[in-house]
C-alpha cells in the first residue's frame, strides 16, 4: 500500500461519484436521513439546550451566508455548522448510522456549504451520501461497526465500545463539503488530512463514569463540523494537510485519536459500487438512547394491544441488550437533573410510554422530568440483560433483542422483538409515512402547518429542488 493510498482513494470517490451513480435506495434513504435529522433540529429549538445553541451562534455571527435551522438567522459557514450540528443532536432522536451518531456528525458541513453556494437538491443528496458512506467505512475500520467481522474480532469490537466516538465522521463531513466547493484531487486529499487533525477526542466512554447528565454527552458534532468547514476552506486556499494519516498502520489517525484497533482493509473495497451506510440505519422513534428502543417497542405494543392504564400495571420486567449495564443507579435515579440524563434513564422513558405521553420533545420538558406520576411509576420497573443478546448479535449485528413482561389484571403479558422499529434492511423497517409523521411532530412547535407540508414536499422531492435555499426557507418562519 502506498503512503497515501486510502486518502487518494477517498478523494477520488468524493470527486468522481456522480448523482447518476447513486442506487435508488441510496437516494431514498439519504433524503429520509436529511429530513429526519433536520426535523430533530427543529424540535430541539424548544429546549433550554437548544436556546443555548442559538444564543452562542448569534454571539459568533459572521458573514450572513448560511442559515440556522428553524430561526432563519444567517451566519458564517462554521457558525451554521456548529449551531445546526448541536441542534440535530440535542433531543437524541436522530438516526443511528454505522453504530454511531453519523447523521448529526456528517450533515451540518455539507448543508451549510450547499446553501452558501446555491447548490441543488441533487448536490446535497450526492454529497451527504458520499459523506455518510465514508463515515460508515471508517467506522468499520475502527471496529465501531462490526457488520463485516465475525467471531473473536466481532466480540472484541463489542467489548471495546467504551473507547469509541465519531471522530472518523469528520472525513465524511469534509469530503461532502469539499465536493460542493469543487476541490481538485490534491486539495481534497489535503482537506481530508486537515479534517483528521480537527476532530474530537474519544469522549464516548467518558459519558458513563461522568454521571451521564451533562450536556456535552459523548461529543459535540457541531463543534467537530467546524473542523470540517475549516479543513475545506484551508485546502481551497492551498493549505496542506497530512496525506498519510489513514495509511500509517502504527501512528496514524486511529492511533493518535485513541481507537483500540485499526482494520483498514475494507475502506476502499468496492467503494462506489457497494453502498454500506444504507444497510442497517436505525431510525429513532423515541428521544432517548437507542439501547432502549426495542424494549420500548415491546411495552408500547402491550399497552396498546391491551389498552392498559398505568394504575393497572403492577410491574414491568425488561430484558434487553445492554440491560444489565443500563440498570445501575445513575441510569434509573428518579431525580433527573437534565434532558441529557433523561435520555439515558430507561425507567423514565418506559414510564412515559406507560402514561401514553406524546412521543417527542414533550418527554424532555421540565414539567415532565419533574412529574410525580411519571417518576413514581419508575419503581414498578426492573431491568436486566437479555440472556441471548450476544447470540442474536453474532447472527446479525443489527439485532437489539428485548423482551418485556408486564404484570397487570392478575396475569403476565409478554412480548419479544429482535430489532427495534426503524431498522432498515430488517422486518422492523419503518414505512416512509411514519418518518414523515415524525418530522411533522418534531416541526410542530416551530413551523406552521402550511410550512410543515411545504417542507415535507420539498424533502421528498429533493432531487428536483434547484437551490437548497428553498429548503432552508421552508424550515424557518
Amino acid at each position: 500500500m502506498s503512503t497515501n493510498e486510502i486518502s487518494q482513494g477517498l478523494a477520488r470517490f468524493s470527486l468522481e461519484t456522480k448523482y447518476e451513480d447513486l442506487p435508488t435506495n441510496v437516494v431514498k434513504e439519504t433524503k429520509h436521513l436529511i429530513m429526519d435529522t433536520i426535523g430533530c433540529a427543529l424540535a430541539a429549538l424548544s429546549t433550554d439546550k437548544g436556546e443555548m445553541h442559538i444564543a452562542l451562534a448569534r454571539q459568533f455571527g459572521g458573514p450572513p451566508i448560511a442559515s440556522i435551522i428553524g430561526i432563519g438567522d444567517k451566519v458564517s459557514l462554521s457558525t451554521a455548522a456548529l449551531a445546526n450540528g448541536e441542534l440535530m443532536f440535542t433531543i437524541d432522536m436522530h438516526a443511528i448510522v454505522a453504530g454511531g451518531h453519523d447523521s448529526a456528525y456528517v450533515l451540518p458541513a455539507p448543508l451549510a456549504v450547499a446553501e452558501s453556494i446555491g447548490a441543488s437538491g441533487r448536490d446535497l443528496i450526492l454529497t451527504s451520501a458520499i459523506g455518510w458512506e465514508i463515515s460508515w467505512r471508517l467506522a468499520r475500520a475502527v471496529l465501531r461497526e462490526a457488520i463485516m467481522f465475525g467471531g473473536a474480532r466481532q466480540q472484541n469490537a463489542i467489548a471495546r465500545q467504551g473507547r469509541q466516538g465519531n471522530a472518523y465522521s469528520n472525513f465524511g463531513a469534509a469530503a461532502g463539503a469539499g465536493r460542493l466547493l469543487k476541490l481538485d484531487q490534491e486539495k481534497m486529499v489535503n482537506a481530508l488530512g486537515i479534517a483528521g487533525h480537527l476532530c474530537k477526542v474519544l469522549t464516548h466512554g467518558r459519558w458513563a463514569p461522568s454521571g451521564m447528565s451533562h450536556y456535552t454527552k459523548y461529543g459535540l458534532p457541531g463543534w467537530q463540523n467546524t473542523g470540517a468547514i475549516i479543513a475545506v476552506l484551508y485546502a481551497q486556499m492551498g493549505y496542506t494537510g497530512d496525506p498519510t494519516l489513514l495509511d500509517d498502520p502504527a501512528q496514524g489517525f486511529w492511533h493518535y485519536v485513541g481507537y483500540d484497533d485499526w482494520q483498514p482493509e475494507g475502506i476502499l473495497d468496492k467503494l462506489g459500487e457497494k453502498w454500506g451506510f444504507v444497510t442497517g440505519i436505525h431510525y429513532k422513534s423515541y428521544p432517548c438512547c437507542g439501547m432502549f428502543h426495542t424494549a420500548m417497542d415491546c411495552l408500547s405494543e402491550i399497552i396498546e394491544k391491551n389498552n392498559l392504564a398505568p394504575e393497572e400495571i403492577e410491574s414491568i420486567k425488561v430484558f434487553s441488550r445492554g440491560g444489565a449495564g443500563m440498570a445501575s443507579s445513575q441510569h434509573t435515579v428518579k431525580g433527573i437533573p437534565s434532558i441529557s440524563a433523561a435520555q439515558f434513564n430507561q425507567p423514565y422513558n418506559l414510564s412515559c410510554i406507560a402514561h401514553r405521553i406524546k412521543i417527542g420533545v414533550e418527554w424532555l420538558g421540565w414539567d415532565m422530568l419533574k412529574n410525580p406520576k411519571i417518576l413514581d411509576f419508575m419503581d414498578k420497573i426492573t431491568i436486566q440483560g437479555h440472556p441471548d443478546h450476544l447470540k442474536y448479535y453474532q447472527q446479525d449485528p443489527l439485532s437489539f433483542p428485548a423482551r418485556v413482561d408486564v404484570t397487570a389484571r392478575g396475569k403476565t403479558l409478554s412480548t419479544e422483538h429482535q430489532y427495534w422499529r426503524g431498522t432498515t434492511g430488517t422486518p422492523a423497517e419503518l414505512p416512509e409515512e411514519e418518518l414523515i409523521e415524525k418530522f411533522r411532530h418534531n416541526a410542530s412547535r416551530i413551523l406552521t402547518k402550511a410550512k410543515i407540508q411545504a417542507a415535507v414536499d420539498a424533502f421528498l422531492d429533493l432531487e428536483n429542488i434547484d437551490n437548497i435555499s428553498q429548503i432552508m426557507r421552508e424550515v424557518t418562519l
